[in-house]
């Protein structure tokens, strides 16, 4: 397959010559090797993914002064592409293309995008390398490849054995209630072994976090909920404004997102911030929180000790669950492609009387739609170097435009902090760059008497017409 030669501008090349060599990009000089730019490749494809340039020189890396020195032609990189396809063949993951610069002379550009991969990618060496900043960091250590191999999905910890006894399990009040109302045909032991529940005489973990009544005694710090209410709007919450000591959630899975989701919407109703008509009540969509939270539960990574962290602000909800997206699942993707770490544990928890993961693969997306039918903002989703952080803000759509003049019409005037506030900016140079706009449009100016600190805008005040008599007479 041959590979396409794209002409590119003038401001193109210099876009890319100024690029930062950071976590998604890495610019080369033709004269590296291609096995060590195998290295590079495979770090993107195990991370996030990312592209490299080929064919950039560096002239002065304090400077960040490059210069662009590619191929004299797509047969003189034939020795690259052949390396780079043995191993990260051209297609869905993969993609080459050559860049020609518009100046004679500056040669082609070999530009390689990278997807995240499904698979655990390897360099020439044989090695495993990840991104990492503008790294490509070697995973050697059976701790590191196991994580990455979780984090690909290609392993899950739920499939490990705990050392608990069996009778915790098939015995427990969970497992007799489940076996009740979902097969009462069945023996909970027999089901279990059938299910794969139960290997070489131990319980797995799915079998514990599902079945068990307390799985926090089998797999401490890993399993639990915690809830914090934090009186700030901040970016972090500290222990100065956390309203009352964290509430922990334990027993089964199932019951462990009924009871969170309760508490954390409770937590929420108790809340109030100001808005334009006063002091407001926060509303989040029920299902919103539901789906968010059933979400961090059921396909967090069970392999790292820490629970699931649900933060009440002032002005916002976050969810935190162990473990980075899985597979080729990104923060862009995330509402259209699926992939569950945790099968067993997503398949069986669906078999439980009104299970929380009704639609399974829709969770999000119901959550996002239920955001916009109250015209709220779309929850944020990022990753940590960790763990997997969605943001539900309490912030409504609206250009910042529209929600300043709405404030106005209820108070006297409005700050650059209150604009903050109700628009989550974080810039104060951005508001300000929004209240000229707004002035020069004629519809706020600055309350007289107030500079500095106290700076307000309001909206204009218009001088009332003089009155107008008919034709010939004066005004009275």
């Amino acid at each position: 397959m041959s590979i396409q030669v794209v002409p590119v501008t003038a401001s193109d090349v210099a876009k890319i010559l100024n690029l930062d060599e950071a976590h998604f990009s890495d610019l080369k000089s033709v004269d590296i090797a291609p096995g060590k730019l195998t290295k590079t490749i495979a770090a993107f494809a195990n991370a996030d993914g990312g592209e490299l340039y080929v064919g950039i020189d560096e002239v002065d890396k304090g400077k960040k002064i490059r210069k662009w020195r590619g191929f004299p032609d797509p047969e003189a990189a034939n020795g690259h592409i052949q390396s780079f396809e043995t191993l990260f063949p051209l297609g869905q993951d993969y993609v080459y293309e050559f860049l020609e610069s518009p100046t004679p002379g500056d040669g082609l550009v070999l530009h390689v995008t990278i997807q995240k991969t499904r698979e655990i990618a390897k360099g020439s060496d044989g090695k495993v390398y990840v991104r990492r900043g503008a790294q490509s960091i070697p995973y050697t250590s059976p701790a590191d490849l196991e994580r990455l191999s979780r984090n690909k999905g290609i392993t899950s910890f739920e499939t490990a054995t705990v050392s608990a006894p069996i009778d915790s399990i098939s015995n427990s009040e969970t497992i007799i209630k489940f076996m009740l109302d979902v097969v009462p045909s069945a023996e909970p032991l027999p089901w279990l072994k059938k299910q794969l529940l139960i290997h070489e005489g131990k319980p797995t973990v799915a079998a514990v976090l599902l079945f068990s009544d307390e799985p926090q005694a089998a797999l401490p710090k890993r399993s639990a909920i915690k809830i914090y209410r934090y009186k700030t709007s901040d970016a972090q919450g500290s222990r100065e404004n956390l309203d009352f000591d964290p509430i922990t959630v334990e027993g089964c899975l199932y019951d462990q997102i009924q009871e969170s989701v309760q508490k954390t919407s409770e937590i929420i109703e108790q809340v109030r911030i100001l808005g334009p008509q006063g002091l407001e009540s926060i509303t989040y969509p029920f299902v919103t929180l539901h789906e968010i939270i059933t979400n961090s539960v059921l396909h967090r990574d069970y392999g790292i000790a820490d629970d699931v962290h649900v933060r009440v602000y002032d002005n916002r909800v976050e969810v935190e669950s162990p473990g980075r997206l899985p597979a080729h699942i990104t923060e862009s993707n995330i509402l259209d492609e699926r992939f569950a770490r945790n099968g067993t544990i997503v398949r069986l928890i669906n078999k439980f009387p009104d299970p929380p993961n009704k639609d399974v693969g829709e969770g999000l997306n119901t959550a996002f739609t239920a955001m916009k039918k109250l015209k709220l903002r779309d929850p944020i989703i990022r990753q940590t170097e960790t763990s997997v952080l969605v943001e539900i803000r309490h912030q409504k759509l609206g250009t910042p435009e529209e929600l300043i003049m709405e404030w106005l019409e209820s108070h006297p005037e409005i700050t650059n902090k209150r604009v903050r506030e109700l628009t989550g900016i974080g810039s104060e140079n951005e508001v300000k760059r929004i209240f000229l706009r707004l002035a020069a449009a004629n519809q706020i100016e600055r309350v007289p008497g107030k500079g500095g600190g106290s700076a307000a805008w309001q909206k204009v005040v218009k001088e009332p017409d003089d009155e107008v008599g008919p034709p010939g007479e004066s005004p009275s």
